[in-house]
Formats: structure tokens, C-alpha cells, sequence
């Protein structure tokens, strides 16, 4: 079987087309509190639900210290899986912005993704009213927002699509520096950008990690630096070692893009095994 990855994603779209402080102490009661019961909110869906298992979005936004009372710009929020669990818990307290493609995308996908995500909000006005939106298509725009204006940017499983463009794509942009810079800058000094994404094995080059949908986490490490981050944490909450990390990470749930005489295999090791990284605005 071929090894070369599938064009999904952001990255089927493009080719188509063409705050917390990291170094503070760990959330009080109240905010421990008020995430434990986002997680547990009734109004997730079940099949995402049933995903927590793998995902751990409580230890997982305890350690990126995201709290009430937060601006937090989720990036490329997809189906909404972990917008479901922000929504709530900065309903009250906080602003969530999700940058994301817009229904007027010159691109298809991007515009049905775009449609799609809309209707779940307005769906649930309740939980999804005060949350706004601003247009993300990378390479064409990244911007999040203006300077210094946010608490913490997160996003998941998406940085490894910006990384295959770079290498794969026909755009000369760096877009993963692009991606880097543009959260920097809307991040307020000493702001943290939460980055969970499928790792490489260890020793592993990226243009060889990514034909398998996944990165090595020093290379991910090294272009946030060089954007200006310090990395002020790194977790395995997401890490799975049942995964060898030697096929793509499509193989495994939820894509499970496999043979059906292959599907019970790869169910048993469940979703791909991910870095979380708590990268750092500094205080200058």
C-alpha cells in the first residue's frame, strides 16, 4: 500500500482550489470547575463525545491553562469537536473567537465546510451565540485579529496540514510560519498557543512524517521559536503507544481509511498518538 497521504482536509480544500499564562498556577476550583462541567455539557454530541477517551480535552485545556474570563481564537475548528467544550465554558466569562473559512470562499469545500459549521452554531444559540468568527484560509489570509488582543490561540490536528502544504503544495509561502507569526502577533504578551497534532517517531525527517500525516515535534518546536515562542510546556496526555507511528495516521479512528479486514486492528490502537505543546509569548 502506497504511503503517499490523501489530499483531505484543508489540504483537499486549498489543492482544490488551486489568556492564560503558562507559567501560572494551575486553575482554581471555580475554573476547574466550570471546565469539568463544559466537558460533561450535555449538548456535545455523542459520537464526540465518545471521543474524549483519546482526545482527554479536560487534562488537555487544563494544561494550556484555558479558563473563564479568557479571549481564546480556536483555529480551523473543523466539524466544532472542541468548540463544543470552549463555547460553554466561555459563554459567561470570556469571548471565543474561532478563526475559520467563510461561507463566501471562492472555494467549494471550504465554502460547504464553512456552511456546515455555521448551521451547528445557529443550531444552538444558547451555547454558540457570543461566539464570533473571523475568515482563516491559509495561504490567502491568517489573520486572527489585531495585535495583542488575545489570551491564547489553540489549534488541533491542523498543523500538520500547514506543514504537507509547505512541502507539497504549489505555494512558495512558508504557510507554517505564516500560521506561527500571525498567532504571535494577536497573542497578548505572555499569551499561549496550544498546538496538539499526530507526532513522528523520534529521529524521523518531516518530509518523510509527513506522507504519514504526522510531524516530528522538534521540527515543530524549532519554526515556533524561530516565530518568537518559548516552549513553556510539553504533555503526553495525548500519547499512545500503541501506535508505532509507522502508517499514516489516517489508518486509525475516526478516518479509519483501511480495508474493512484491517478495521478491527487498527480500532484497537485507537487515534493517533499526539504532542501537545504549550508554546509562550514572552512578557517583552
Amino acid at each position: 500500500m502506497q504511503n503517499r497521504r490523501p489530499a483531505t482536509g484543508l489540504v483537499a480544500a486549498i489543492l482544490a482550489a488551486t489568556a492564560g499564562l503558562p507559567g501560572a498556577a494551575a486553575a482554581g476550583g471555580d475554573d476547574a470547575g466550570a471546565l469539568s462541567a463544559a466537558v460533561a455539557s450535555s449538548q456535545r454530541t455523542p459520537a464526540n463525545v465518545k471521543r474524549d477517551a483519546f482526545r482527554h480535552p479536560l487534562e488537555t485545556l487544563e494544561f494550556l491553562n484555558i479558563r473563564p474570563g479568557q479571549t481564546v481564537v480556536e483555529v480551523l475548528p473543523g466539524g466544532g469537536w472542541y468548540t463544543e467544550i470552549l463555547a460553554p465554558l466561555l459563554a459567561e466569562k470570556g469571548h471565543l473567537i474561532e478563526a475559520a473559512p467563510t461561507s463566501s470562499s471562492a472555494n467549494p469545500h471550504l465554502r460547504q465546510m464553512a456552511s456546515a459549521f455555521v448551521a451547528k452554531l445557529a443550531k444552538n444559540p444558547e451555547t454558540y451565540g457570543k461566539v464570533s468568527i473571523v475568515p482563516f484560509e491559509a495561504p490567502d489570509y491568517v489573520s486572527m485579529g489585531p495585535p495583542s488582543s488575545v489570551d491564547a490561540v489553540v489549534t488541533f490536528r491542523n498543523v500538520h496540514d500547514f506543514v504537507y502544504f509547505n512541502i507539497h503544495g504549489d505555494v512558495s509561502d512558508d504557510v507554517l510560519h505564516r500560521f506561527f507569526r500571525s498567532a504571535y502577533l494577536v497573542l497578548k504578551p505572555g499569551g499561549v498557543l496550544g498546538v496538539s497534532d499526530h507526532r513522528a517517531r523520534n529521529g524521523e525527517t518531516v518530509n518523510e512524517s509527513i506522507k504519514l500525516g504526522r510531524v516530528p515535534e522538534e521540527y515543530i518546536v524549532k519554526e515556533a521559536r524561530a516565530a518568537g515562542f518559548e516552549v513553556s510546556g510539553t504533555s503526553e496526555v495525548n500519547a499512545n503507544p500503541k501506535d508505532d507511528r509507522t502508517f499514516p495516521e489516517w489508518f486509525l479512528p475516526p478516518l479509519l481509511k483501511v480495508a474493512d479486514q484491517d478495521r478491527a486492528k487498527y480500532e484497537a490502537i485507537g487515534e493517533a498518538d499526539e504532542m501537545v505543546l504549550r508554546l509562550r509569548k514572552p512578557d517583552r
